[in-house]
C-alpha cells in the first residue's frame, strides 16, 4: 500500500475486491403487533449479531420499536442481501417465537413472526454516521 494512503478501518479487504458496503434493514412484526420489549430488543440483537457473523458481516447498529427493528450492516459484496434477509428473519422468528411464547401469540400472528416485506436501503449516498443516530433514536417499549 503507498504511504500516501491511510487505511479507512470503514473499507473491508477481501483476496480480490476493496468493498465498503452498508445497508439499512427494517423489519415489521406480522400485523403491526406490539410485542417488543426491552428484553426481546436486546435477545433480537443478540440472535442477528451472529446471523451476521456467519454471513461474514457487521451488525453495526440495532435498535426497534414496539413493532419493528432497524438494523444497519456492513456486509460482503459476495453475500446476497435477499439471502442475508432471509437468515435474519428466519433464525430470528424461530428462537424468539420459542424463547418468548407468553409475549408472541400465534394465533393472533397466524404462526409467523415478521412480515413478509422488508425495507433495504443502500447507505452509500448518506453519512453512515447520520444513519447510526437515527437508528440509535429510536423509541425503545417500555
Amino acid at each position: 500500500m503507498s504511504p500516501r494512503w491511510e487505511p479507512n478501518p470503514e473499507v473491508r479487504r477481501g483476496r480480490h475486491v476493496v468493498h465498503n458496503l452498508h445497508a439499512h434493514l427494517v423489519f415489521v412484526t406480522k400485523c403491526r403487533r406490539n410485542v417488543f420489549n426491552d428484553e426481546m430488543l436486546m435477545r433480537c440483537e443478540e440472535i442477528m449479531r451472529n446471523v451476521c457473523a456467519d454471513f461474514d458481516a457487521v451488525l453495526i447498529e440495532f435498535n426497534g420499536e414496539e413493532d419493528h427493528v432497524h438494523l444497519l450492516v456492513h456486509y460482503p459484496p459476495k453475500v446476497a442481501l435477499s439471502n442475508l434477509v432471509n437468515s435474519l428473519k428466519g433464525v430470528s422468528s424461530r428462537y424468539l417465537r420459542a424463547e418468548f411464547t407468553g409475549r408472541v401469540n400465534r394465533a393472533t400472528m397466524h404462526g409467523r413472526f415478521w412480515s413478509g416485506s422488508y425495507f433495504a436501503g443502500s447507505c452509500a449516498g448518506a453519512p453512515i454516521q447520520a444513519v447510526k443516530d437515527y437508528i440509535e433514536n429510536q423509541k425503545h417499549p417500555a
